[in-house]
């Protein structure tokens, strides 16, 4: 035998809409209004779906809040935070309560007394920070990946490196989370001088809104081999130059391989081994950049000054961190051989504090933080006497019941979307029952059977009162709308004579002392 909705019982019992013949679907309310209501000779004689559907919904919305039952839920296991996220279509909620092991559900009660407020940060002096300590401005500045290192990248976020090795054997690469350069040695001038070559790595930041600047890296050198070469020297700064090859439009130094004797002989396109191409200052006045020449892995930190550096015309303030390696005093040839020397950097971080144009925050509020890790009275003081509470009030006035209750308190931090509990929630499993609007999937906009005449009445009324045609008949259907919503609020509420009954009974019990 089949169903009104063209269903078999087989499919009915097998299947996982059960007990959903007692609803009707929002579509189906609105074909049904415009079979009964709009047309030719009634009440509307003629609207759009679209229009229809608009009152339907807020309708569904209204009737959902006071008149519709509530249905919806969610259970957790309260976490360390004692917060829960309010659920994505809450608009308020029935109760809140934790379960016991015989699944009992314990009620717990709204706190009225703490809030979690916009914690302002502030400084020391107490007046409102405003600074922000922005996140490292390097891309890959720990050489985590190897694949945003090399002569071919391009763009800011990524090491641009020498793109020519003189010997050949030289080499720049990521190692073991390290930017290593590998270093030997040639001879100029008809072998009258030996030397190694100098190789540099960049990357380009952008410093807009920033204030102040804190460069941090660490390094380690070659070690010398006496009466073959000195030791190995790592310089790394930061310079508003623009640094590229020789062929590379607009640069304003060359960063690619460089000798260190070349201004020696007359060729002024060496500037690596200059210290003029740090254009920005320490905060001590020194040029910005530091050296590394120890064989032991240390760390080094400046606190630059900004100011020299100009915005540009889209409000951009561009640097660049440059990274330059070489050998000192090599006597010998080392093309490839035992003496080729190894220099290597990591952890290059460029961190800065800017100016924000509103206020910041702390990550808590004071009020949150003591309410979470204050243990509650109740669990040890049956009185429930509060040593901060009781002397201002309890001892005054008596105990007030909304305090006399051991299962645990709440409040709905509506600013960050979440529920609040007390540290004596911790680990309880927690069910959160609340109202919904009922506008969400097709599944959830549907209207119980028991209220389907309000929804026909509160359509009517809506789109009568919104219409010039419709005003002389407004007042009745007002008066209509009234009577079906309280005819569905008493059909909704359930009530059963024998239910009814069965409490009353308990009315009569005589209490004994």
């Amino acid at each position: 035998m089949g169903l009104l909705d063209d269903k078999t019982q087989l499919n009915y019992y097998q299947g996982n809409d059960l007990g959903n013949y007692q609803f009707t679907s929002l579509d189906d309310i609105i074909s049904q209004f415009q079979i009964a209501y709009v047309g030719e000779g009634k009440i509307i004689p003629k609207i759009k779906r679209a229009d229809i559907a608009f009152h339907a919904q807020r309708a569904l919305q209204e009737l959902s809040f006071d008149t519709f039952k509530s249905v919806k839920a969610q259970e957790i296991v309260l976490p360390p935070s004692l917060s829960m996220i309010l659920p994505h279509d809450y608009v308020n909620y029935t109760k809140v309560s934790w379960v016991d092991s015989a699944g009992i559900k314990h009620p717990l009660y709204k706190t009225n007394s703490t809030s979690n407020p916009l914690s302002i940060k502030q400084l020391e002096n107490k007046e409102y920070d405003f600074t922000s300590e922005a996140t490292n401005f390097l891309t890959n500045y720990d050489f985590t990946f190897t694949s945003g290192v090399g002569d071919s990248q391009s763009g800011d976020a990524s090491w641009k490196t020498t793109n020519t090795f003189n010997p050949s054997q030289d080499s720049i690469f990521v190692s073991n989370d390290k930017l290593t350069f590998k270093h030997g040695s040639r001879s100029r001038n008809s072998g009258t001088i030996v030397t190694a070559n100098i190789y540099s790595a960049w990357q380009r930041i952008n410093l807009a809104g920033v204030d102040s600047l804190e460069f941090s890296a660490t390094a380690t050198v070659a070690d010398e081999a006496v009466g073959v070469k000195g030791k190995g020297d790592i310089r790394i700064g930061i310079t508003s130059l623009k640094p590229g090859s020789s062929n590379t439009a607009n640069v304003e130094f060359n960063a690619n391989i460089q000798n260190p004797e070349a201004l020696v002989n007359g060729v002024d396109n060496c500037r690596l081994n200059d210290d003029d191409i740090f254009t920005l200052t320490t905060t001590s006045g020194l040029p910005s950049f530091v050296d590394f020449d120890s064989i032991t892995q240390e760390t080094k930190t400046l606190d630059l000054d900004l100011t020299s550096i100009q915005e540009d015309v889209n409000g951009d303030k561009f640097a660049y961190v440059i990274i330059i390696s070489t050998v000192k005093d090599f006597t010998t040839i080392s093309n490839g051989d035992a003496n080729q020397s190894t220099n290597t950097i990591d952890n290059v971080t460029v961190v800065g504090d800017s100016l924000l144009p509103n206020l910041s925050q702390n990550l808590e509020s004071t009020a949150w933080a003591n309410y979470k890790s204050t243990t509650p009275s109740e669990n040890s003081n049956d009185d429930y006497e509060d040593d901060t509470y009781w002397p201002m009030r309890g001892d005054r006035y008596g105990l007030d019941p909304q305090h006399a209750q051991a299962n645990g308190s709440f409040y709905i931090d509506n600013r960050l979307g979440k529920i609040n509990f007390s540290s004596n929630i911790s680990g309880k499993t927690v069910i959160l029952d609340y109202i919904s609007d009922s506008l969400g999937t097709d599944a959830e906009m549907q209207v119980h059977k028991f209220a389907e005449e309000a929804m026909y009445k509160c359509i009517a009324y809506a789109i009568l009162s919104t219409t010039v045609y419709g005003q002389q008949l407004v007042p009745r259907f007002k008066k209509e709308k009234f009577a079906e919503v309280r005819k569905a609020k008493l059909r909704l509420s359930s009530l059963k004579l024998e239910e009814l009954t069965q409490i009353l009974r308990g009315k009569s019990k005589w209490i004994k002392h």
